[in-house]
């Protein structure tokens, strides 16, 4: 078996010679850098790496007063659960790897981590943000884990989407949502907030969707016969493009308010103006409304030569976890994965970030409370909405609750 597994690896050009510095702090960074939700994974990694190259040119980490650079180890998971457990599986057997950062979709989390959860190897999830990435530990009652996240989950996105619904004044929803371990596990979120908030919404239907479909018209005929007001759904981009310019086509005029995707490139692009109105929670905006926020927009266009970024959350929440993840290393005065995990579930000093000043964002893992191992609560995130091929704030509300945080922030 362990001689089948190492040409499989092999096959797939994993388990090449990899070069360390002896003095550098390896972490690699995994995601999706090509397939349909690589608009994620390369904003993700992008972030990241205006990150390492920033803490780099200060000199690197203070270990224990000792100045280590980041090297970083890139692989493309390709959003497929089975490349994703191969990824995993090699990075497992590394040694001296400091930890892990990435991973976008659900079905790869789940795929995958199990291999670095028995090495004890430590890995920052971001962003995906399917429920289940956490709760799998927390139902199999593991003591000590190896694993944290880094991104708004979906219980909180949920949580918003069914608010946003509810303070509309609307009472019929019908729920859509593809067939990925993504989109079941956010149908689930859906129909978990809609009990916990008062059953206040009927889900006069729910309708599913492959990776690949583009016509809706089945889907969206049902909702519209069904008297639905809305729509709630969970899906990857351009899916989820193909709904909103089905509604347009069939004159449905309703909102379409979704999880964190709808965000992506290949969703605005491809539902173009049938996209605009389109609702979805979001970490980052990307407004230059802070001086962190202006700084990273400006450095990423141009560094990454765009006007605009594929996936402004994702690329946020990468850079911030790369410097959670350093603060941590800082703190271990060690480049050891066990001890980094045990600094971050204690993290004592502030982490300045673009989405966030950072503090105490883990606690020491408990089974019984998966929410110890994530870092994002709900102040953290807002409403964004799609306007002219960008996220824009929904609400003004938050817009100004954020500059004024900043604000504080900035002068203490």
């Amino acid at each position: 078996m362990k001689k089948v597994l190492t040409i499989s690896l092999m096959a797939l050009g994993l388990f090449a010679a990899q070069a360390f510095a002896s003095d550098a702090v390896k972490i690699a960074i995994t995601g999706p850098f090509s397939g349909g939700s690589a608009p994620m994974g390369i904003s993700m990694r992008n972030g990241a790496m205006l990150a390492v190259s920033e803490i780099n040119a200060r000199g690197g980490i203070d270990v224990d007063g000792h100045r280590m650079k980041i090297q970083v180890i890139e692989r493309d998971d390709e959003g497929k659960n089975a490349r994703g457990a191969l990824v995993a599986q090699e990075l497992a057997s590394m040694s001296n790897l400091s930890g892990v950062i990435g991973t976008v979709n659900t079905g790869v989390v789940l795929a995958g981590d199990r291999y670095l959860q028995q090495k004890g190897i430590t890995k920052i999830i971001t962003p995906a943000a399917g429920s289940a990435s956490m709760t799998q530990w927390s139902k199999a009652g593991v003591k000590n884990l190896s694993i944290f996240r880094f991104s708004a989950d979906d219980s909180i996105q949920a949580a918003m989407v069914v608010k946003e619904a509810i303070d509309r004044k609307l009472t019929k929803v019908a729920i859509f949502h593809d067939t990925t371990n993504y989109g079941v596990s956010g149908r689930e979120d859906l129909l978990q907030q809609i009990k916990k908030q008062g059953n206040k919404l009927k889900v006069v239907t729910t309708e599913k969707f492959n990776i690949g479909d583009k016509d809706m018209t089945a889907q969206l005929l049902r909702a519209k016969l069904a008297g639905a007001q809305a729509i709630l759904i969970w899906g990857i981009g351009p899916e989820m493009a193909a709904v909103a310019n089905g509604m347009a086509a069939m004159g449905m005029k309703l909102p379409l308010i979704g999880g964190w995707t709808i965000s992506m490139s290949n969703f605005i692009n491809n539902a173009g103006k049938n996209g605009n109105g389109a609702l979805t929670p979001q970490s980052f905006i990307e407004e230059p409304i802070t001086p962190m926020a202006k700084r990273f927009i400006n450095e990423y266009h141009k560094t990454y030569h765009v006007s605009r970024i594929p996936s402004p959350m994702s690329a946020a929440e990468g850079y911030d976890a790369v410097y959670v993840f350093a603060a941590a290393v800082k703190q271990a005065k060690s480049t050891d994965t066990h001890k980094i995990k045990e600094a971050l579930e204690d993290l004592r000093a502030p982490v300045k970030g673009v989405i966030a000043t950072w503090r105490h964002p883990y606690s020491k893992w408990n089974p019984a409370n998966e929410r110890t191992h994530e870092a994002f609560h709900r102040d953290q995130v807002v409403m964004g909405m799609v306007k002219n091929g960008r996220i824009v704030f929904a609400h003004e509300s938050d817009k100004q609750r954020l500059i004024k945080e900043a604000h504080g922030e900035n002068s203490k």
